[in-house]
Order: structure tokens, then sequence, then C-alpha cells
């Protein structure tokens, strides 16, 4: 049996995420983590330990979550990654979803709703009358391998009869790093909202530079004093963890929001798509100081692992 978890947390406080999945991990050492907000957990064996059913099982972790973290959650149980994600965003709030019968949850929804269909493939499968689950899981193989692609079409046909063959992968890498700043009082000033994100741009670089990852696209996330949320985001020119260019990056998305009156309470930055450095391909620069910025970049990580993050941090955040 897999738990699906989607934690109630707000786009400022993805940076949480990593205590909650060490939350799960007291009960089931099969724990992946599914940014922004959500883990996937195999609980077979923890069913069997714990001696309670699923619904039961998450019902702890949820009084856990909240007790421990302040967070709610809503879980979506079933025999597979697939079934488990479906059920958990069909479930509401503060509540578990569990799927008994695959066949019986699947087959009156809308195509869209199956895990991994998007809009384009929907308008194609409903054109040809497969507006259901049910009906697409009753189509033939070959038709639907002839609509969507021999590979496409089999997933499709397995996902449609409630089969996922992906396995819950623990520790597996993670698509996305994120770092946030609270002010301690409602922000106005447009350079301490600059420094905060030459900050959480360099400590991502950083991150992403000891883990030896790149990211592809960079999110800024904006909370204001009444709570409210602003998130852009924007694609990097190439796969990157040059704390440079992020900042850069981070710069161009905060002035375009233009918040020259808006109070802010705290910034974050969350680098998106991240793959191995040694996977990227880098434009190569005649630009002497580009080279130069990257080799002081590479002594000041080496110090910093050394001697600790401090020892070495930009002149506009060392005042």
């Amino acid at each position: 049996m897999i738990l699906c978890v989607r934690f109630g947390l707000e786009p400022m406080y993805e940076v949480m995420l990593p205590r909650l999945v060490g939350l799960l991990t007291e009960f089931t050492p099969v724990v992946e983590a599914a940014p922004p907000d959500a883990a996937l957990a195999d609980v077979r064996g923890a069913l069997r330990y714990f001696g309670r059913d699923p619904a039961g099982l998450a019902a702890v972790i949820r009084v856990r979550a909240l007790a421990l973290h302040g967070v709610d959650c809503v879980i979506g149980a079933g025999p597979n990654p697939m079934l488990a994600r479906m059920a958990a965003r069909e479930a509401v709030p503060g509540t578990t979803l569990v799927v008994a019968d695959p066949d019986a949850f699947l087959r009156d929804k809308p195509v869209v709703a199956l895990y991994g269909v998007g809009p384009a493939t929907a308008r194609t499968l409903c054109s040809y009358g497969l507006d259901s689950i049910g009906r697409v899981a009753r189509a033939p193989l070959a038709v639907l391998q002839r609509i969507t692609g021999a590979r496409a079409g089999r997933e499709l046909w397995e996902r449609a009869r409630g089969i996922d063959r992906t396995a819950v992968v623990p520790n597996a890498a993670s698509r996305s790093v994120a770092a946030e700043r609270a002010f301690d009082r409602d922000e106005l000033d447009q350079d301490r909202h600059r420094r905060a994100l030459l900050s959480l741009a360099g400590e991502l670089g950083a991150r992403m530079r000891t883990e030896g990852q790149v990211c592809r696209s960079l999110a800024l996330t904006v909370r204001y004093a009444d709570r409210s949320v602003t998130t852009r985001s924007r694609a990097l020119r190439e796969p990157t963890a040059h704390s440079a260019a992020l900042t850069a990056t981070a710069y161009a998305l905060h002035e375009a929001l233009g918040l020259q009156r808006a109070r802010v309470r705290g910034i974050a930055l969350r680098a998106e798509g991240l793959a191995p450095a040694e996977q990227a391909a880098h434009q190569l620069s005649f630009d002497p100081a580009d080279e130069k910025a990257r080799r002081i970049e590479e002594v000041a990580d080496r110090a910093r692992a050394k001697f600790g993050r401090e020892v070495i941090v930009p002149g506009a955040l060392a005042a």
C-alpha cells in the first residue's frame, strides 16, 4: 500500500518539506519526496508493524504533522503510486481517501483526471469518443497506440486499468530546491529585498554546486503583509548553478513585479528542473570577467566547506 501525503504548505514554506519527509521516515524508510508539498511512502511493512489499516496509519501521520510542525495534510492511499496520487488529489483537506477498488475508482472519471494525461492528450482522446477512463480501459490496445503512439498508448492503457509499474524510490534526487527569507517587519525597502535575493541565490547556487546539480529555471515567491502571495518563474538561458546567473534572474523577476509600494513579509526562491551538472551543456564565453567569477566561486566554495558558510559573503551582505 502506498500513501501520497500532500502537506498544506504555502509557497513560502516549501523549505519545511525535508522535515516533514523526515517525519514519514519514522514510519517507513521507503519515502520519496515530491516537491513542492508532497511525499510518497510505501507503508506495506508499516501496516503490519503498527497493526493498523491505511486510514488508521494516515490518521497517526496527520496528528504528528499537526502536533510537531503545525501542518495539516490530505492523504491518498492506493495499491500503487498513481492511484495514491489521484486519491490525494481528490481527498478533502484533513481527510484520507483510500482506493480499495481501482476499477470502481477510475471507471467514471473523465480521461483528463487520469494521472499523466494532459489537456492536449485528453482532447485527442475525446475526439475519438474516449472521454472517460473506463472507455479508455475498454478500448483495444492497438487503437490507443495508433492514436497516441506505441509507448504512450501502452502506458495509457495500463494506467486506465489501474496498473502503475513505477515504485517509490527512497532518497531520490530532488527535482527542485528552495530557500526563503522572512523579514522582521513588513519591508518596503527595495534594497533589503535585493539583499535577500542575493543571499538566497548564493545559498541555492552553493547547495547545487555541492550536490553536483544545475537548474533550468528559477521561481520567485513574494509574501505580502496581508498574507497574499505572488509567484513568478523564468527559464534560465542555460542550466546553471552559477550564483551570478541566478542572482541576475532573481533581480529580473523581482523588478518585473513592480513592488515599489508593496509591504513584503518574506521572499523565497526555488530552483526548478534540477539535473546532474555533468549532463548540462555550458556555453563558452570570451568574457574574461565571467571566467574569473567562476574561478573565484570555486575557491569560495572550498573555503566555505572548510571554514563555514559565513567565512566568505558578497560585500553587499557584509554590513
